[in-house]
């Protein structure tokens, strides 16, 4: 007898909170007996009530709601990205998310999860592949991270250092993530 949808988004939640690593959205429909559609439509229901579930590359996890964020507006060419995301992750910081807000399509956004050098040297080489463009290009630079840190000390160093190179507009806020929507627009 297959579970219950509440009663399956209560486990996926109790699973992802207790996770050590991303959990890939085969394994749960395997788990639960369903197809991964239905897990896609669970965390798209589950997100609504738990901002801090993020679907990343290796699957789905759920961010520590104790750990500090910070919402930083900042603006550089293409070719400062490198140095301001390793500038983040060097101090300690998670880049969980970039987005734009666009004055007609208003909140654009995309997951990073980027923690590490290794992550910003991927990131960079999938954007020089040629693939596609980097969001920020979209309104002239300008764009939001939402980073995560274990302390705000952390976060006011990366503050510091973003100030320093002239990368930082403003700090926008401390908001969950994918909750830009009382920002002002650019």
């Amino acid at each position: 007898m297959a579970i219950r949808g509440e009663e399956r988004r209560a486990k996926i939640i109790e699973i992802l909170s207790n996770a050590t690593a991303a959990v890939k959205g085969s394994e749960l429909a395997e788990q639960f007996g369903v197809s991964r559609q239905v897990i896609v439509n669970d965390i798209a229901i589950l997100r609504a009530a738990h901002p801090d579930l993020m679907a990343v590359k290796a699957g789905y996890t759920m961010m520590n709601n104790t750990e500090n964020r910070r919402v930083f507006k900042v603006n550089h060419s293409d070719d400062e990205t490198e140095d301001e995301l390793s500038l983040i992750v060097s101090a300690g910081g998670t880049v969980q998310d970039v987005y734009v807000e666009h004055k007609i399509y208003g909140t654009i956004s995309a997951p990073l999860n980027i923690s590490s050098l290794r992550d910003v040297k991927n990131f960079i080489a999938d954007m020089k592949s040629g693939v596609s463009t980097p969001l920020k290009n979209i309104t002239h630079g300008y764009h939001y991270h939402t980073v995560k840190a274990r302390s705000t000390k952390i976060l006011d160093e990366i503050e510091a250092g973003l100030k320093e190179r002239g990368y930082l507009i403003e700090v926008a806020a401390t908001k969950p993530v994918y909750s830009p929507k009382d920002y002002s627009e650019i």
